[in-house]
């Protein structure tokens, strides 16, 4: 087993009741005790969201937040259980922390890392992460995409139609040949070995994902194993495009 590269705090486990107006999440904890959880992951949640799953919370001492608990993990029920990764905040800290580790042998060539770095055109958009090295070097412009969906060991990007998600794919093109572009897909969920676009949600964003990678763009389906003690990074998935 890799080691662990992020730990979660101690959460408290529970049964997901509902999910409701895209950030709540009614869990019924192991006392018998109703509590809503803040859910940080806007989207549809495909396939992860089913009413009566085992979940995780973490509980929060700040007490000017609204609500104490935000919605971690959720156990799905494929072939085997498995937890997923359900906070959409996280994977951003943990590519980090990887990146300082090194961890990525695809992306060794830099010395410097610097997140949420304007660019684009209209400069209003920022990339997750801008690498930088020797002079001789390629910048590397690093986006993230947090993953979710599957069907079967197959990972699946977007769940949804995303509009911001195309913008990305076409700001990235736009850094090529003068930069290395890179987008890595956080498989958050250690039960995937293949990755693949969405198409059947979005055929655009699958489009241009092929369209980007004939241009050079990079392509990083990482696979991590997640469990109530925390984040192991299991190297790639076999990308299908």
């Amino acid at each position: 087993m890799a080691d662990l590269l992020y730990p979660y705090p101690n959460l408290h486990q529970g049964i997901l009741l509902k999910r409701y107006k895209r950030f709540f999440a009614d869990v019924e904890l192991q006392s018998g005790e109703v509590v809503t959880a803040h859910c940080p992951n806007t989207g549809p949640m495909t396939g992860v969201s089913k009413v009566g799953s085992p979940v995780q919370i973490s509980e929060s001492d700040n007490p000017k937040r609204k609500l104490a608990y935000t919605l971690e993990l959720i156990q799905v029920e494929d072939t085997v259980p498995t937890w997923v990764g359900v906070n959409t905040a996280l994977p951003n800290r943990v590519v980090k922390l990887a990146l300082e580790k090194y961890l990525f042998p695809e992306l060794q060539e830099y010395t410097k890392v610097k997140g949420e770095v304007v660019y684009g055109e209209d400069k209003k958009s920022r990339v997750d992460f801008y690498l930088t090295g020797e002079e001789k070097q390629l910048p590397i412009y690093l986006e993230v995409k947090n993953t979710t969906w599957s069907q079967g060991s197959l990972a699946l990007f977007p769940d949804t139609e995303t509009t911001r998600g195309q913008k990305h794919l076409r700001e990235l093109i736009k850094v090529l040949p003068h930069s290395r572009a890179v987008m890595l897909y956080f498989i958050n969920r250690g039960d995937c070995t293949h990755f693949a676009p969405g198409d059947s949600t979005d055929p655009v964003y699958g489009k241009l994902l092929r369209q980007a990678i004939n241009l050079g763009l990079e392509v990083l389906p990482c696979r991590f194993n997640i469990s109530p003690e925390g984040i192991r990074y299991l190297g790639l998935a076999e990308l299908q495009i």
